[in-house]
């Protein structure tokens, strides 16, 4: 799969993008070094107890038993057989996991998880605005010219989502009105009460009738910076807080996976615990919002992090650290970097090398190639395997690319906690 391009910075040039990301989808499986992979697209993240569990059987029957929460909250299933495409097919429409073959790809939404409906009172529902984004765009012909990259955030007031840089961002205000947010841009545009998701659509197309007219073709609204008008109001930088793992304040459980990964039978154990619905983030965690805090220890002992017992407290080296697949699922990698990011993420934990309470520590994600799969955006620690160790190195905001570090797999635990810490 291709990387995320770069931000496009002043004077460079707009890419023109000849030819159709590459991205997979539920319907156009992706060949791997450990077989297909399909990626199902989950609007806002929102899953039923029911789709969880149709999820694992796929997994398990279709799969490598395992099915993996991504950075926007879908889920991707790996190891399956290149003549299972149908079969497959069949069981997401079953579970109404595939609402449109024509539009499977496009359905790129990520939603706040938190339960509730925003820190402000009156504020929208944004799991009820994924809903009808959703609706709306399957509904929408000319939505199918959009890149199966193209992201819409929509953020209930925290600045969760709003942190994630999509293409068009969807940040609530009170009594359902909201600010929208194009690309990078640091303005929005005020949406009146009601129209938030015909607001996100319009952005959409608008995007879509600026690259005809100018007779390019981009996949994201930041390749094209100069093209559509800013919002006149200035937008406050977004806060990113994400919720903690365990008991919510707001009610519900979060709970976390390393590297998103979770077998057929940790599905099961999401679903019984569950009690109604399952938020996937964009952290690859889970948001249980009718579940109890009684249900944490069995979730504990299923392996999820919890934030509760030795080992799985919030605020170690594990949180906001993700790694892109490295072999042996994919050629291109130059190590098994899961592996390799495990035991320095494990090492780090062990010494107590987590942010103290109040701090903070930058995302760090592990890369097996030049490509960088999967990472998080904003300013982070990028750990690139070299085929002889890693280049450590800390990057992603306005300040560019820090000096890179090489390190072997023995000093990597050390140096990224150094990077982690860098403001």
């Amino acid at each position: 799969m291709p990387p995320e391009p770069d931000a496009v910075v002043p004077g460079a040039a707009v890419p023109d993008r000849a030819r159709s990301d590459a991205c997979p989808g539920a319907l156009r499986l992706h060949t791997a070094d450990d077989g297909a992979l399909a990626r199902v697209r989950l609007p806002g993240g929102l899953l039923t107890e029911r789709q969880a569990l149709a999820l694992a059987d796929a997994a398990e029957a279709l799969g490598d038993g395992r099915a993996e929460i991504t950075s926007r909250g879908n889920v991707q299933l790996r190891g399956l057989a290149s003549d299972c495409g149908g079969e497959l097919a069949e069981r997401l429409r079953a579970a109404g996991l595939l609402p449109s073959d024509t539009h499977e790809r496009v359905r790129n939404i990520v939603a706040s998880p938190g339960p509730g409906a925003g820190p402000a009172e009156g504020s929208a529902d944004v799991r009820a605005w994924a809903r009808a984004l959703d609706a709306a765009l399957c509904a929408s012909p000319w939505a199918t010219g959009l890149s199966g990259k193209f992201l819409f955030a929509l953020d209930d007031g925290r600045g969760d989502v709003a942190a994630l840089d999509a293409d068009v961002t969807l940040i609530a205000g009170p009594d359902g009105t909201a600010l929208l947010r194009l690309g990078r841009a640091a303005t929005a545009r005020p949406v009146p009460a009601g129209r938030a998701v015909a607001a996100a659509l319009d952005a959409a197309r608008e995007f879509l009738g600026a690259q005809r007219a100018a007779g390019l073709r981009a996949w994201h609204l930041r390749e094209l910076p100069d093209l559509l008008p800013p919002g006149p109001l200035p937008l406050p930088p977004a806060a990113g807080t994400r919720p903690p793992l365990g008991a919510l304040p707001g009610g519900g459980l979060h709970v976390g996976l390393r590297f998103g990964v979770a077998t057929a039978g940790q599905w099961r154990a999401l679903a019984e615990a569950a009690e109604g619905e399952l938020r996937l983030t964009p952290w690859r965690g889970v948001v249980l919002p009718g579940a109890p805090a009684g249900r944490l220890p069995a979730l504990a002992a299923a392996g999820f992090r919890t934030g509760a017992g030795a080992g799985a407290a919030a605020g170690t080296a594990w949180d906001g650290a993700s790694a892109c697949t490295g072999l042996p699922g994919c050629a291109k990698s130059r190590s098994d970097v899961r592996a390799d990011a495990a035991r320095a993420l494990d090492g780090s934990t062990a010494r107590g090398a987590g942010p103290q309470p109040g701090a903070a520590l930058l995302p760090v994600h592990w890369s097996g190639c030049e490509r960088r799969c999967g990472h998080p955006a904003g300013r982070r620690v990028d750990v690139l395997a070299t085929g002889e160790g890693y280049r450590v190195a800390v990057t992603g905001g306005p300040q560019g690319r820090d000096t890179a570090v090489e390190v072997t797999n023995e000093l990597m635990a050390a140096a990224v906690a150094a990077a982690r810490r860098t403001t």
